[in-house]
């Protein structure tokens, strides 16, 4: 693992939470994207050290509309950077880690992505991150 690259956190409409983290704590909004693969809408934040990705459920297919019905809005995740993403998922299944999927999806920013099961990691879903 490189470095966390970001955290994510699941949030029920992206307009209304927005003001709060660019106004109230002051950080700069960098993009909105849609992210079909993940049924998410994404607003980067830049939080100085570190960036924060606000997940938008487009619908209620999406994993962050199945996480809010059982847990609420809040922190969904944490992603490390990592250079080679399908070799760092083979070292992982090696070590024993499930992973929730067999190969790296597309995700955000234009990364590719894969998350390990949060059986496997003591309670906490993380996200491996390949930057394009």
């Amino acid at each position: 693992m490189k470095k966390v690259d970001h955290i994510g956190i699941a949030v029920r409409n992206l307009e209304q939470v927005l003001p709060y983290y660019t106004d109230v704590l002051g950080c700069p909004l960098l993009k909105i994207e849609e992210v079909e693969s993940q049924k998410v809408r994404v607003a980067f934040i830049d939080a100085g050290n570190i960036k924060l990705e606000l997940l938008e459920p487009m619908d209620d297919t999406s994993p962050i509309f199945k996480f809010m019905e059982k847990r609420g809005e809040g922190i969904h995740h944490i992603a490390f950077g990592v250079e080679n993403i399908e070799q760092r998922m083979e070292e992982l299944r090696a070590d024993g880690v499930q992973l929730l999927s067999e190969s790296p999806k597309p995700g955000a920013g234009g990364a590719l992505v894969a998350f390990l099961h949060p059986k496997s990691s003591n309670g906490v879903l993380y996200e491996l991150c390949e930057k394009q």
